[in-house]
């Protein structure tokens, strides 16, 4: 089962889905300190430290699966709260992903405030936009008109590529991570993948979730004797009102990156004699139920940013294993898009997997079997407006008068 990872961060996701079982064939990263701790911790051949509005779809292979988090600023509590008005704003190369990919899945992560009121409209426009990702905008097109478009499709007489989309807002500490985490996931499985998509359930109940002190307890305090070279002592943690820091007999507060969380209190354990001092590298990635060996590269500073922005691995991991089940047991339906070319006679079927068959017949050969000869769609770009389509089976005969 493969994957491809796109804003990919230090890898919580993607270390998840590695135990799940998928086989990654790429991470798309653009921050360089998080592209040094994915070759750190995966084939370096495979991560691509590069802007993605500027990366080329059609170099990778076909895939299972696209997971990721697109930057979560402009939706953030803690930012400004821009929402598409925002340049960060990466849903829309999310959802060119998916339409250049077209996987069998795929899994979004981000943050809690995507689901705020003031941002329902456009939440609603992204799920349309990811249900329908080949039914792209006009040039000059507004996103409200795009989604008045989109409003009016009918899920079962569409033709081309769409998703059945299932999102949930999952608090990561009722799944076993040590830490007070709400995060949104949006999940989709494409129409040919027969089986229902069900979310991994709670595994702990309100009182049993674990606790920092849980994580940490076989872990020698950063002053003490160890050779763990991320489990440093950093000095000047100060609480204030609203930023108590973590009680260690509680869950972690949420472990934030930026400047909202390093100085503000959330990345602070306060023990039980009422002291305080931040979280080593080693705790916090323990907290975030990274394995102990995992590295985090660049300072202090930036490993927390790196270690605040990533997916809990346990939860990352009990998702993948939902979706692995669910695309291993699936036998996709025999389904393909067949395209006009033009008058003469030629036709083109794109099957699912990113491959197309080419038959040249004309009206009295309507019976004709197409004989398919394989190749990626990315060697031959075609603009999608100018052809005709039919939704038919894969090894299919030619209506007359198509």
């Amino acid at each position: 089962m493969t994957s491809i990872e796109l804003f990919s961060g230090c890898g919580g996701l993607a270390k998840g889905l590695e135990i799940a079982g998928f086989q990654h064939c790429a991470f798309i990263e653009f921050n360089k300190w998080a592209c040094e701790s994915l070759r750190a911790n995966f084939d370096p051949a495979l991560v691509h430290e590069t802007d993605i509005r500027a990366f080329d779809f059609s170099a990778l292979p076909s895939v299972d699966l696209v997971a990721g988090g697109p930057p979560c600023q402009p939706f953030s509590l803690g930012g400004l709260a821009k929402a598409h008005n925002d340049h960060r704003d990466m849903f829309p190369q999310a959802i060119r992903a998916i339409r250049e990919l077209r996987p069998r899945a795929f899994v979004f992560e981000n943050v809690k405030g995507l689901l705020r009121k003031s941002f329902s409209d456009y939440f609603n426009y992204i799920v349309a936009r990811l249900t329908f990702p080949d039914c792209v905008a006009h040039p000059e097109e507004t996103w409200q008109s795009h989604e008045s478009r989109l409003d009016n499709l009918v899920y079962s007489s569409w033709p081309g590529l769409k998703y059945r989309i299932s999102f949930k807002l999952l608090n990561a500490a009722d799944f076993g991570v040590p830490q007070i985490r709400e995060r949104v996931f949006i999940v989709g499985i494409r129409s040919d993948v027969a089986g229902k998509w069900e979310w991994p359930n709670p595994l702990v109940t309100v009182s049993e979730r674990r606790t920092i002190s849980d994580a940490l307890k076989t872990l020698p305090p950063p002053t003490g004797s160890h050779n763990l070279c991320d489990h440093i002592f950093i000095d000047g943690a100060k609480t204030y009102p609203g930023h108590t820091g973590s009680d260690i007999n509680k869950p972690s507060k949420t472990i934030k990156a930026g400047a909202h969380g390093v100085p503000g209190g959330e990345n602070i354990i306060r023990f039980e004699d009422g002291s305080v001092r931040y979280m080593t590298v080693h705790e916090a990635k323990l907290i975030q139920t990274f394995p102990p060996g995992y590295r985090i590269c660049g300072t202090w500073g930036e490993a927390m940013r790196q270690i605040g922005n990533a997916v809990p691995v346990k939860l990352a991991t009990l998702i993948g294993q939902q979706l692995h089940s669910l695309l291993s047991a699936s036998k996709d339906q025999s389904t393909a898009f067949l395209y006009r070319t033009g008058t003469d006679g030629t036709y083109v079927l794109f099957e699912d997997t990113r491959s197309y068959s080419v038959a040249t017949f004309n009206s009295s050969q309507r019976n004709t079997r197409m004989q398919k000869s394989t190749r990626k769609t990315g060697e031959n770009k075609r603009d999608s407006t100018r052809v005709s389509r039919q939704k038919v089976s894969r090894n299919a005969t030619i209506p007359e008068g198509t």
